[in-house]
């Protein structure tokens, strides 16, 4: 994967997000890193990369400095980044920050926090990094098919002091829908995916790329970090012969453990920290299988060891990650509300068959209307509010999915604290940003109100978004610092 080298200021038409801006949308996170940022810089456009092997051609894809993932920032926990984005594109775009708890200005979501990115222009992001782990980059503008076309990378915010590792390894997951030619097929807001499980591909990648292998030693400690960046493709990564430990969700650190059943599942935009020791033998190979959709298994790569071990036996330090500064909900004086989630082909079959299904929904296809969140369809990012909750008081929301598919409901600005699915208490209760919600299933989160602004609630299945489910959920200002 590529690493960033820090550029100098740019010279081209700025977008700048002001600091006037800043200063009263940031009010309840204040400055804690060093006085001057870290610089980078990001170019949204075309190129033509190398997704699968020879034969076939290169794939001309949209893509953040030429690459598919972008460049990986890296940074500390603390310091403040500036992050200069021109866009080179033939249309808007945006970057938004996944995951990462930034002021309401600087999440990047077009009309709702900023004027999108035109052609030619550069936007400034900044922000800081308050939270250490494992974070993302996308656009919002058109989102389905931007991110489908490669617009994306990893942003690792490293602890101050991190866990004793032999290797720091990041895994951006993808899938796409190739044509015979490598060529991404242009079918996007087809009816299929807006209505079901999304856009899901053909073609799986690691890091841009077909996998077929994954150098390892014996002896050898990885923290592997997993991104799935797919519209919609949920994974479920088995390791053969190994007993991966989750230490982070979502970057937030979590009670080691073994992964439930032994698969690691992320839904799109999900991330997880994973610590493996390597302890097969010199020269061994064993198999990372995908095994999430039942019957379409597939060996994913393999981890190859090589002849000489590294040492004679893993690591036995500590692997368990420092707590970021998230504020405790309290959910015994918590505000409850009730939110859910509907609509979909499946969940609409009822009264008129398929035909039906379809003659209702054909209006609203390029606006939505497919799928709803309380029964509300989104029609854009800009939009009444479905909740408006007060500055720095706990919130808890009782989510049920009342769909036929699977929804990674992610919420921008925060991360929220997963209490329990069905009515049973979750064992970690693991801090997360995005809950893959399973069909016809309830997931209690909660979280405190700390970050003011408007900011997006949605499936981060982009299809679906974009078809509907979507809301937004204001923070009130704090009023006592005025």
């Amino acid at each position: 994967m590529p690493s960033f080298t820090m550029e100098g200021p740019t010279r081209r038409r700025f977008l700048v997000g002001s600091a006037a801006v800043l200063a009263g949308a940031g009010a309840a996170f204040p400055s804690v890193g060093r006085a001057e940022p870290r610089e980078f810089r990001l170019r949204a456009g075309p190129a033509r990369v190398r997704l699968v092997p020879a034969p076939y051609p290169d794939t001309t894809v949209w893509s953040f400095n030429g690459t598919v993932p972008g460049p990986e920032i890296r940074v500390r926990q603390g310091e403040r980044v500036r992050v200069l984005v021109e866009n080179a594109l033939a249309e808007e775009t945006t970057v938004h920050w996944h995951g990462l708890r930034v002021a309401n200005a600087m999440d990047g979501v077009p009309h709702l926090t900023q004027r999108p990115i035109a052609p030619g222009e550069t936007f400034a992001y900044e922000f800081e990094a308050l939270d250490a782990g494992t974070f993302w980059y996308h656009p919002h503008q058109r989102g389905f098919e931007q991110v489908d076309r490669g617009l994306y990378g990893p942003l690792i915010v490293e602890e101050a002091e991190p866990v004793a590792v032999d290797r720091d390894v990041t895994w951006v997951l993808d899938d796409w829908r190739l044509r015979n030619d490598a060529s991404i097929s242009g079918d996007f807001e087809n009816m299929h995916d807006s209505a079901m499980a999304g856009r899901i591909g053909n073609t799986v990648t690691i890091n841009g790329g077909v996998p077929d292998r994954f150098a390892v030693r014996a002896g050898e400690r990885i923290r592997l970090r997993l991104i799935n960046a797919a519209n919609a493709r949920i994974f479920a990564l088995e390791f053969e012969g190994h007993q991966p430990r989750i230490v982070a969700l979502d970057g937030q650190p979590v009670v080691p453990h073994a992964p439930s059943g032994g698969r690691v599942v992320l839904g799109p935009a999900m991330r997880a920290d994973l610590v493996i020791d390597m302890t097969g033998a010199p020269g061994a190979r064993f198999r990372v299988i995908d095994g999430f959709y039942r019957g379409r298994e597939y060996r994913l790569h393999d981890m190859v060891y090589a002849d000489t071990p590294l040492r004679e036996a893993p690591l036995e330090t500590m692997i368990e990650l420092p707590a970021n500064p998230l504020a405790e909900p309290d959910v015994a004086d918590a505000q409850r509300h009730v939110v859910s989630f509907g609509g979909g082909m499946m969940g609409g079959m009822m009264g008129g068959g398929m035909g039906g299904m379809m003659r209702r929904m054909m209006p609203g296809m390029q606006h939505g209307g497919i799928w709803n969140i309380n029964g509300v369809s989104a029609t854009g990012h800009v939009m009444d509010p479905m909740l408006t909750l007060a500055h720095g008081r706990s919130y808890l929301l009782a989510m049920t999915n009342d769909t036929a598919f699977h929804h990674p409901i992610h919420l921008h600005g925060h991360s929220f604290r997963v209490l329990g699915r069905n009515g049973v208490p979750t064992r970690y209760r693991e801090w997360q940003d995005t809950v893959l919600m399973d069909p016809r299933e309830r997931v209690d989160i909660a979280f405190v109100a700390d970050n003011p602004g408007d900011w997006m609630f949605h499936c981060h299945i982009l299809e679906h978004q974009a078809a509907g489910m979507m809301g937004v959920i204001r923070v009130a200002p704090d009023t006592s610092r005025t």
